[in-house]
Order: structure tokens, then C-alpha cells, then sequence
């Protein structure tokens, strides 16, 4: 099921940064598709790869870069700001599981 979910994820990254190319109101919603959508598919990508040794932390990936990039997506399309304030958990999400990753692989 992680494969599936980082799969559509990829593709939703992508889809954002056409987007953000071609159909942005502005260069500040340009700007956060293309993070949104960066991070995303760096993390889609990641999580496919370590999915098979490393499920908690694949998890917490696509978690993570799901909550960083939707926020940033939602302001992108004319959400609120202070939806802002909720991307640094995304972040923080994604940090968590770089580690948690690292720390599996470490123990071996």
C-alpha cells in the first residue's frame, strides 16, 4: 500500500509543478507549487526505495511531505495563510523520518 500511495503522490508532485509552471496566479503561489511539489516527489521517490527495509519511517515520508506540500498547495489556490504556520510540521515530519530511517539502517 506504500508503493500505491507514494505512486499518486509522484504524480499529485508533478501535476503541482505543471501547475505552478503554466497556471500559477503569481510567482509567490508559483513558488509554492514548486516546493510543494519538490518535496513531494523527492519524498514519493524516497519512500519507494526504502519501503521493503524501512516501513515506519516510508511512512512518516509521505506523511510529512503530504502535510508540507498540501499546505503549501492550499495557499497556492487561495487558501488562508495562516496555513503556513502548519508546513513546519510537515517538516518536521519528514526530518523524523530521514532519522528514523537512519537510526533503523544503523542498527542494522
Amino acid at each position: 500500500m506504500i508503493g500505491v500511495f507514494a505512486a499518486i503522490s509522484a504524480a499529485v508532485a508533478v501535476a503541482a509543478g505543471a501547475f505552478g509552471a503554466h497556471g500559477a496566479a503569481g510567482p509567490q503561489e508559483a513558488e509554492w507549487l514548486r516546493t510543494g511539489g519538490l518535496y513531494q516527489l523527492i519524498h514519493a521517490v524516497a519512500a519507494i526505495a526504502i519501503m521493503g527495509t524501512a516501513r515506519g519511517p516510508a511512512i512518516m515520508l509521505l506523511v510529512g511531505a503530504a502535510l508540507f506540500a498540501a499546505t503549501l498547495y492550499a495557499m497556492a489556490l487561495g487558501g488562508p495563510r495562516w496555513l503556513g504556520a502548519v508546513t513546519p510540521i510537515g517538516g518536521t515530519l519528514l526530518i523524523i523520518g530521514w532519522l528514523w530511517a537512519g537510526w533503523l539502517y544503523w542498527r542494522g
